[in-house]
């Protein structure tokens, strides 16, 4: 017989914390889930700093509730609340931003056999969150995997990725990229301060978006996924006509309102030429991890429909997922690990690859 939440619960109440109360009284344990003999939860701190003094913590619920009737294996992750970033050092010889370099035509990033877009018609659909496990779970696989974070004014894959440090510049024009999870990563995130816009015209977007394709060492990569930013502006117009694409992967959700601007996404890579490779509903329902009831909150089917429309691949359906949010919160992506939602990244990655599309 399978151990009981509530069980679970009451072995957690007895792991006292060092500045009074316990895991459960003070609310530390989040997504907490039982499938068969497997327990997974979450213990979200404060804090990083308090997060760093919680390891002891963490093992000896591990522990505990791996000693109860009914359990085989358990999977305790440490979360923050917040982050903590550390202070960047400005590296006074490498400027990002600026007018672009005038070029011939469409280049080919050197080293790099496909170059995959991941775009929005919206901001708010999971478009970050999609391109950072797409990446993990295809390095995973075995491929060689980079990471670029397009999205300018709002870049988050820092945060997702866990990374947090400015990338070297050995001659003020060579950009050497961060590693993490197996994915070499890019971001304008690692060179500007979290607090500080970027308030920057378009030709500065396209001079730094070309910078970030052309000065980084980014080495032999099977494939680059670009995150970029939502809607049809400059960053999409400049990696479309200026770079050598593969195709494009459109994030909706089922929403009407998504839908609509998911429509103009796909009318302009269509017209960039672009080739669309398929489409992923992201949030297409939500399972109760109480009751087992699913609730399709933002509609049903509409994602499917648009690519059975257009005659493209629906790369895969994804539900809200709360265990997603804290993993990416925590700088660790959900596709690390072999949960569900790991394995639902893994099958939408094995789809590309079988596909030739990484």
């Amino acid at each position: 017989m399978s151990v009981s939440k509530e069980e679970v619960q009451a072995v957690l109440q007895k792991i006292a914390l060092p500045d009074g109360g316990d895991l459960m009284s003070r609310d530390f344990v989040r997504a907490l889930s039982i499938r068969e003999s497997s327990v997974q939860f979450v213990i979200e701190a404060p804090n990083p700093d308090i997060a760093r003094l919680m390891e002891p913590l963490r093992k000896m619920a591990e522990a505990a509730v791996a000693a109860l009737d009914g359990v085989d294996s358990v999977q305790v992750a440490l979360t923050a609340h917040e982050s903590a970033p550390a202070p960047k050092q400005p590296a006074p010889s490498l400027k990002i931003g600026g007018h672009p370099k005038p070029q011939s035509g469409p280049m080919k990033v050197a080293g790099v056999d496909r170059i995959l877009a991941v775009g929005s018609g919206k901001g708010g659909v999971g478009k970050s969150t999609v391109s950072s496990n797409l990446a993990v779970a295809l390095a995973k696989q075995g491929r060689k995997v980079g990471l670029l974070d397009a999205d300018i004014y709002g870049p988050s894959q820092p945060r997702m990725m866990g990374v947090n440090k400015r990338p070297a510049s050995p001659d003020g024009k060579t950009i050497i990229p961060l590693e993490a999870h197996g994915v070499t990563i890019m971001s304008l995130g690692f060179m500007l301060d979290d607090d500080k816009p970027v308030v920057w015209r378009g030709p500065m977007l396209m001079g730094a978006l070309q910078q970030m394709l052309t000065q980084v060492q980014w080495g032999d990569l099977d494939v680059l996924i670009v995150d970029l930013p939502p809607g049809t502006g400059d960053v999409q117009l400049t990696l479309c006509q200026k770079t050598e694409l593969t195709g494009a992967i459109v994030v909706s959700t089922p929403q009407d309102v998504a839908l609509l601007d998911a429509r103009k996404a796909l009318g302009m890579f269509d017209q960039l030429k672009t080739p669309v490779l398929g489409l992923i509903e992201n949030m297409s329902l939500f399972h109760c991890p109480k009751c087992g009831h699913e609730a399709h909150i933002f509609g049903h089917g509409g994602v499917a429909a648009e690519a059975e429309k257009l005659g493209v691949p629906l790369l895969g359906a994804l539900p809200i997922d709360l265990d997603t949010r804290l993993a990416g919160d925590g700088g660790t992506p959900i596709a690390a690990g072999d949960s569900d939602m790991a394995q639902a990244y893994a099958q939408i990655a094995s789809g590309l690859v079988r596909g030739g599309m990484a």
